[in-house]
């Protein structure tokens, strides 16, 4: 497993831009990374929780649309 700062930078940096940022510092970009792996790492716990209520050992689709649709309301 990656850790954080192995994690690469430049997609995020894609996404920012894409998004309408004309630049974007290193330590925003960085800043960036941690939220998005934070944010992805407790959707991930969730999901992982869905499968285990549901008995099973692999999580499908349907959770993470599960949990995704939650996090709309």
């Amino acid at each position: 497993m990656r850790t954080r700062s192995e994690f690469p930078i430049q997609p995020l940096e894609r996404i920012a831009k894409k998004a309408g940022a004309k630049r974007i510092s290193k330590t925003a970009v960085k800043a960036l990374r941690n939220e998005t792996l934070d944010y992805a790492d407790d959707l991930a716990r969730e999901i992982v929780a869905v499968s285990k209520h549901a008995e099973r050992n692999t999580i499908l689709q349907k959770d993470v649309l599960l949990i995704k649709k939650l996090h709309s309301q």
